[in-house]
């Protein structure tokens, strides 16, 4: 038991540490009155829903931290600006940018290499409409359930400058309480996880039976259920293949849809609802892990579609 919590706190020791920088950086720039002008930069996208303005502001910053970001959707709900409906839309647009990120930082270093240019760009492009897709069905959503909101981010009082200093002892006392509050809710809803993957939870799908449906080759069946545990190992073990002429293309393509599609699920429980529901609650951290993965679920199965029909 004592193994399993430090393990515990060697996994979420350094994400506690990020989301308490992004609580106290977001104090700091509500305090110094930034919200306001950092909204602006993302007024041509969010002109297009029905989104209020601190949604805005938080996008801009997701750019940067999605947990500095969702931080403030936090603090806006705690204070009566956001409803949950609208917390979970901004949510999700907030995911988008984390995309961009793992174009530059995984996809360009890692897959790139791993899987070649046609693979490897055919990966990417699927991280790319799964984005485009979230931020399309996001401004529908809020057309639909949405009817406005004037609320905008908080600024500090006119003609009263705030002290950088100032600004950051402000931040650490109101910030803190909720910090620790996020923290203990995120230790139980790791250490669950933790638990489960100690009694093989993760490990027990078994993706044999759908690669048989699906008419690949039997020798990608290992770099198939390796993905569904680690998407790295999974593409290392299935680009050797690709190079030797092991596995066509299109085949290949259909083994990453594949596996993304049990990998997705795994994923989403294992690392973003504890996130998830520390920061938002269970039930509304539940629901945007929910639909988040849901949309990346969809894409990826008319992806898989599409790949079958050219490959019948």
């Amino acid at each position: 038991m004592i193994g399993l919590f430090l393990r515990v706190l060697d996994f979420a020791l350094p994400i506690l540490f990020m989301i308490f920088l992004g609580l106290v950086g977001t104090g700091i720039l509500v305090e110094l009155g930034l919200m306001q002008r950092f909204s602006r930069l993302a007024s041509p996208l969010f002109s297009h829903t029905n989104l209020p303005e601190t949604c805005a502001s938080a996008f801009v910053v997701s750019i940067g931290s999605t947990v500095a970001a969702n931080s403030m959707l936090v603090k806006a709900r705690k204070e009566g600006c956001l409803n949950e409906r609208e917390v979970l839309l901004c949510a999700i647009m907030n995911s988008t940018p984390a995309y961009v990120r793992e174009l530059l930082t995984y996809q360009l270093p890692i897959v790139f290499p791993a899987l070649g240019p046609v693979v490897g760009g055919f990966y990417a492009l699927v991280f790319i409409a799964t984005a485009v897709f979230k931020v399309f069905a996001v401004a529908l959503a809020s057309k639909v359930f949405l009817k406005g909101n004037s609320c905008k981010a908080p600024e500090s009082q006119p003609g009263k400058k705030v002290s950088l200093k100032t600004a950051v002892e402000k931040a650490f006392r109101k910030e803190f309480r909720i910090f620790l509050k996020i923290a203990g809710i995120y230790l139980v809803a790791t250490t669950f996880v933790f638990i489960l993957r100690e009694q093989g939870f993760f490990e027990s799908f078994n993706v044999l039976p759908l690669a048989r449906i699906f008419k690949i080759p039997p020798e990608s069946i290992v770099p198939l259920t390796s993905y569904v545990a680690s998407p790295i190992l999974g593409i290392s073990l299935l680009g050797p293949m690709i190079h030797a002429g092991e596995i066509s293309y299109l085949q290949a393509m259909i083994v990453l849809m594949l596996g993304s599609m049990f990998m997705l699920p795994v994923f989403a429980l294992r690392s973003q609802f504890p996130k998830k529901v520390a920061l938002f609650g269970p039930r509304l951290g539940f629901r945007i892990v929910a639909y988040s993965t849901g949309m990346s679920l969809f894409i990826r199965f008319i992806i898989l579609l599409l790949l079958l029909e050219i490959s019948s």
